[in-house]
């Protein structure tokens, strides 16, 4: 929040914290109460309208099948009909396979019964056009688009063989593959509805969203009376209860009443946040033990947990280059199994055998169907999103999350991502001389303070507040560009810092100049309590509060290889202070918010590969130039454009996930590609017969039997990487504390 007029009022002069006059961290913001505030960068992303969500209208639409990548033209298809299609196409190719008489040869085994010869016709067109018309249909869109694919050859095997059995039933030919077909299309339903319940498994994320809405929400009315009503009749403005362990219907502000909130199911943090008063939640929270009235200030597509939604479907909608990589050898598939097809039937014509020639040519058009390559790379990327989603890291990229893997160095935007971009009081002296110790400076401290909006006011009364009751204050009195007065206890005393003590010729004390001193030397802020005119009784040091989890997050980085860069527009002294604290490998300090993106060009003109994480405020810029932009601190500003990646949570630590996701679903993007091209390369020349010299081939039903194995591979192969764990570990648990930092 911007300070009022009366909180402009303590300065630390620059001879202090020598900074650039402007800068994202820099400037005279809050010039009242320190010259270079850490927090001006972050002030910024808190007067951000969280509700704004107006730049991310583009991401309202999606596919009708998202994240199935190479399968666009299996929109709309339902894992339910699939199912009911296999079940009964199943029951109708029994009879077929325990009448064919090859099967009887195999199992030596005998069936007769009269009009047993129209088994094969009549189930075999039923299983043929019932079973087999989506792969119909989707052949002919294919051939249509002039963009072959899986369907177009599962479309022609299953033709060859039905042509073939039909001639063959009215003794034109001497070939029966009405078992086989049937098998064939019943086992590709089988592997079809696989997929397809695979990937709405992974856009079940989207579900999941929604269904963290409740169905309607109590409106509370001028007359204080409450009313249930449906989401959609919710507007900005109206005021809502939410009862204890109740869903939050929109985002808004609370106005009444405190509570701590769940919002694990938009940051990923499972710790309860505690709500109060003028603070925003967002629609899908939940109040864990209180009851709370909330203003509602955005509904419906306007809301947060919309704008995720929308971030996730984007997500399982874009491409990447392994998905194109794939695509391209689907098509460039069907041309070598056409072509092998041909020449199959050619070589097998020429030799005298045309019945085995049509075999050969029906058995390769299945092998080289590439159902387990068009599955390979999206239902990978559809459940990374998914994976990632739950554990609040939103890939609004694919190509984000492919190049992560490959990321050399991550660069950090100090405030707000490696810091809390808030102050904390880090040590406090008393005057021994003037009888005052640590708790009575803060006891006065925190009543002068009192009633100053100024976050450096502010963290002085919470850290009093903290330790007991704070003196009452009265005829409270801004001191312009020096500090706040107010008298206590019938005692007039001032809060300031050096500016203040030069006007009133203060001196401090000397059992108290060492510690100011050493307070100093490593850039922190040092405000001082003045009794009377000129009489400093005490002084305080206020401090930017590393994150308790950014020591781990640099540490883990540094582990997987990639150097840690921390990128400020604090003074040198500080930022080199924040980097030895952390032990980040380099810093770059007094940097204006315009030349942020300068840094990243720099790194990467090493050659390095750079990942940035910033706020997304004023870090814009930089996040769009480096090779992936990582928006942290983010759970309630989801419309960040400049941002491939949003962390919904604060934790540095969600970088590492990243980058561990990245690398996982790489691993299973190569897995799958070798498995399904390799399987082709090894399974078309023996579908060719290149083998039957030496009794080695492939029927066209075993065929379609080891094809839907490899899709069913592909697909339990993906399917791992829900095993991924995202979860960073407790902090408490690793043994950390917060540590407090220098503001500048």
């Amino acid at each position: 929040m911007h300070p009022s007029p009366a909180s402009h009022d303590h300065m630390l002069d620059r001879d202090q914290n020598p900074a650039p006059a402007s800068g994202a961290d820099g400037g005279d913001h809050h010039g009242g109460h320190v010259q270079h505030d850490t927090g001006a960068s972050h002030a910024d992303h808190e007067d951000h309208d969280q509700a704004d969500h107006a730049g991310h209208g583009g991401h309202g639409g999606h596919g009708d099948h998202g994240g199935h990548g190479g399968h666009d033209k299996h929109a709309g298809h339902d894992p339910e009909i699939f199912r009911r299609k296999f079940w009964l196409s199943l029951a109708l190719t029994v009879p077929l396979v325990v009448t064919s008489e090859m099967v009887m040869d195999w199992f030596d085994y005998t069936i007769d019964f009269p009009g047993m010869s129209w088994l094969g016709p009549v189930l075999g067109s039923i299983v043929f056009w019932w079973g087999g018309w989506p792969f119909l249909a989707g052949g002919v869109t294919e051939a249509r688009d002039r963009q072959p694919g899986m369907m177009l050859l599962i479309a022609m095997a299953i033709v060859v063989a039905y042509g073939a059995s039909m001639l063959t039933s009215f003794d034109v030919l001497d070939l029966d593959f009405w078992w086989e077909l049937a098998a064939l299309v019943t086992v590709m339903l089988l592997g079809h509805w696989q997929e397809m319940k695979a990937i709405g498994q992974a856009q079940g994320a989207l579900a999941a969203l929604a269904e963290l809405l409740p169905d309607d929400a109590e409106r509370v009315g001028p007359d204080g009376e409450v009313q249930t009503v449906p989401l959609a009749q919710l507007a900005p403005g109206d005021v809502v209860l939410v009862r204890p362990g109740a869903r939050v219907p929109a985002d808004g502000t609370i106005v009444d009443g405190a509570a701590e909130m769940d919002e694990s199911m938009i940051t990923g943090e499972s710790r309860p946040v505690v709500r109060s008063v003028d603070e925003r939640v967002v629609a899908g929270t939940v109040s864990t033990d209180s009851a709370i009235r909330v203003q509602v200030d955005a509904v419906g597509d306007d809301t947060t947990l919309a704008g995720i939604q929308r971030l996730v479907a984007e997500a399982q909608a874009s491409g990447g280059r392994a998905q194109a990589l794939a695509d391209r050898f689907a098509a460039l598939l069907f041309f070598v199994a056409a072509g092998a097809g041909v020449l199959t039937f050619l070589v097998w014509s020429l030799l005298g055998n045309v019945d085995n020639a049509i075999v050969r040519t029906v058995t390769v058009l299945v092998i080289a169907c590439p159902h387990a390559l068009g599955l390979a790379i999206p239902l990978v990327i559809a459940l990374a999103t998914a994976v990632s989603a739950k554990a609040g890291i939103l890939v609004k990229d694919r190509l984000a999350l492919e190049r992560m893997r490959t990321i050399d160095a991550v660069l950090f935007d100090k405030t707000g991502t490696l810091t809390r971009g808030e102050h904390v009081v880090s040590g406090v002296v008393g005057s021994a001389e003037a009888g005052f110790d640590d708790d009575r400076v803060l006891h006065i401290a925190g009543g002068v303070e009192s009633d100053s909006e100024h976050p450096l006011a502010r963290a002085i009364v919470a850290e009093a507040r903290g330790r007991g009751e704070i003196a009452a204050g009265s005829e409270f009195r801004a001191i312009t560009g020096r500090g706040v007065e107010a008298t206590v206890e019938g005692v007039t005393y001032a809060v300031g810092g050096p500016a203040l003590l030069r006007e009133r010729s203060a001196e401090v004390p000397s059992g108290l100049r060492d510690q100011v001193e050493q307070w100093k030397g490593r850039g922190a802020a040092v405000l001082y309590l003045v009794r009377g005119d000129a009489e400093v009784v005490g002084v305080l040091a206020l401090e930017d509060e590393v994150r308790p989890e950014a020591r781990q997050a640099v540490a883990d980085l540094q582990a997987m290889g990639v150097d840690v860069v921390m990128i400020t527009g604090d003074a040198r002294e500080v930022a080199e202070a924040v980097g030895r604290d952390l032990g980040i490998d380099e810093v770059f300090a007094e940097v204006l918010p315009e030349d942020k993106d300068k840094a990243v060009s720099e790194l990467q003109g090493r050659g390095l590969r750079v990942a940035m994480v910033g706020d997304g405020v004023n870090d814009a810029p930089a996040l769009a130039r480096a090779d992936v932009g990582l928006a942290i601190g983010a759970g309630t500003d989801v419309a960040i454009e400049s941002a491939g990646v949003v962390l919904a949570s604060s934790d540095p630590r969600g970088v590492t996930g990243v980058i561990r996701l990245s690398r996982a679903s790489y691993r299973k993007m190569v897995q799958n590609l070798g498995w399904a091209a390799g399987y082709n390369v090894v399974a078309i020349p023996l579908a060719a017969g290149v083998l039957a010299w030496a009794g080695v081939t492939l029927s066209p039903a075993v065929g379609a039997i080891l094809m839907s194995l490899s899709t069913i591979v592909v697909a339990l192969n993906a399917q791992l990487l829900r095993r991924v764990d995202l979860a960073p570990v407790p902090v408490a648990a690793a043994g950390e504390a917060p540590q407090p930092v220098p503001v500048g």
